[in-house]
């Protein structure tokens, strides 16, 4: 039975995918349910296996093939982790669609691709295969390529271009460390390399593909630039599937699988603090909302690569914990943002002001997925963040730690900056037609507001999942 749920969890969003042209030809709503029906299926069957691993019982099946190809897919305590925080986060994003793209052209287009693109992440997080793993990243920077491209204007061309490029080089670039990895051990299969460790030029290569996924510095620029997208493009991309995508290969390549070198907990770290003041800064000064919160993600997947790689149980459980808060969290931030630029038709800062008058329920989300990020206690982001410091400190790499804090207090100033330009002041005057957005707006960016809130009070509902995962390191 739970390999059927399993296969439930990838193939009813990567199948599903492909009827929605299909039933957009019939009816736009029959297409927009089974859009969220799809991605909910999935949400679903990844919740029915927490269970399974939380009392240690992994779900694996696998079909051997010559060569050392094989499908095989693992629900383990981290892949059911990763697949539980996308899915949920999708399904809000899906709804908010219905929405925002409303009366837009290349709408069966955009659903196809929204829901392929969850399609692709379940099949990454439950492959065992290196090769799979490999196709459903390209998967993903294909279904990127086409969301950031929606509105066929030649800047939105231009920059999903320069997504696909950025991001499918690092992934061909990762693909040689992955044959490297065969010419080692014969197989791609990552169930009987376990412990095994890899040599230098093999981490580094991967690495490239990781850091460019996940928009690091310096390969960092394209992510910002992607806010050319509709908003909920840019929740999925930032939130929900594809940044979040390289973190998720660093845990279950480095920290699950491989062994390597004990200088990349040093190395990494301080790349992810260079990444997390950089992007910092650049949050402090940028005049366009969607692009703040874009160098708010670089900075805050900074956070998430340093738990992950201090080498230090602490860090990494504040790692796995910050995925989820960030994901609810800044999935809500750009939701936000998406309404009132649905309804200014302007992203510039400047050109807004006092708008909480007509935007009163869009503020407190926003306000409240704010907070999740600043890391404000008793907000999820509070205790992932401590966490992770705490972390590195116990590392014994103190500097490293005063850095994060201090990026910790910069995403305090550009979100209340963003806040305060935005809803606080008197009103422009450039907008006075401005209103909120339609009920599925709002009460999505409602409820990933609260449930930022809720996974603080409760934050032993997903700690006893990540509880999980520290037992297979």
């Amino acid at each position: 039975m739970e390999n059927i749920v399993l296969y439930t969890v990838i193939l009813a969003p990567l199948l599903g995918a492909f009827t929605l042209p299909i039933f957009g030809r019939i009816s736009p709503k029959l297409r927009d349910i089974a859009a969220l029906l799809y991605v909910a299926a999935a949400l679903v069957c990844a919740a029915a296996l927490v269970p399974f691993v939380l009392r240690g019982d992994n779900v694996y099946v696998a079909f051997s093939l010559p060569y050392g190809f094989s499908f095989g897919f693992l629900a383990d305590a981290l892949a059911v982790f990763m697949a539980v925080a996308a899915t949920s986060v999708a399904v809000f994003i899906v709804i908010y669609s219905w929405g925002y793209i409303n009366g837009h052209e290349h709408q069966n287009e955009y659903y196809f691709m929204v829901v392929l693109f969850i399609g692709a992440m379940m099949g990454l997080v439950f492959s065992t295969n290196l090769i799979l793993i490999y196709t459903f990243w390209e998967i993903s920077a294909l279904c990127c390529w086409r969301l950031i491209g929606f509105y066929r204007e030649e800047l939105t061309i231009v920059r999903a271009n320069k997504a696909f490029i950025v991001t499918v080089l690092g992934a061909l670039i990762m693909l040689v460390g992955f044959v490297g990895i065969y010419g080692e051990y014969g197989t791609f299969d990552m169930m009987e390399m376990k412990g095994k460790t890899l040599p230098l030029w093999i981490v580094v290569l991967i690495l490239f593909g990781i850091l460019s996924k996940s928009a690091t510095f310096p390969l960092h620029s394209w992510l910002p630039d992607a806010g050319v997208a509709p908003s909920p493009v840019t929740s999925l991309l930032h939130a929900a599937v594809l940044v979040k995508i390289g973190v998720y290969a660093y845990a279950r390549l480095f920290v699950i699988t491989f062994d390597i070198s004990k200088a990349f907990t040093v190395a990494l770290p301080v790349i992810a603090a260079v990444s997390a003041l950089v992007s910092a800064g650049a949050a402090m000064t940028a005049k366009d909302i969607k692009r703040v919160i874009a160098y708010s993600t670089i900075s805050q997947l900074a956070f998430i690569l340093l738990g992950l790689s201090c080498g230090t149980e602490t860090g990494f459980v504040g790692g796995l914990l910050y995925i989820l808060a960030h994901s609810v969290a800044k999935g809500g931030l750009f939701l936000c943002a998406g309404i009132v630029e649905h309804s200014l038709h302007t992203k510039d800062l400047d050109k807004m002001g006092g708008l909480w008058r007509r935007f009163p329920l869009t503020a407190v989300a926003f306000a409240l997925c704010a907070f999740s990020v600043m890391g404000i206690p008793p907000f999820s982001g509070f205790f992932a963040k401590y966490l992770v410091i705490e972390g590195i400190i116990d590392a014994g790499h103190p500097i490293i730690g005063a850095v994060f804090i201090a990026g910790a207090v910069m995403t305090v100033m550009y979100l209340t900056r963003v806040f305060a330009l935005v809803f606080l002041g008197k009103e422009s005057g450039y907008h006075p037609e401005a209103r909120e957005g339609s009920t599925v707006m709002i009460g999505s960016v409602m409820a990933l507001g609260v449930i930022a809130l809720i996974l603080g009070i409760l934050i032993f509902l997903p700690g006893g999942l990540v509880s999980a995962v520290t037992e297979v390191i």
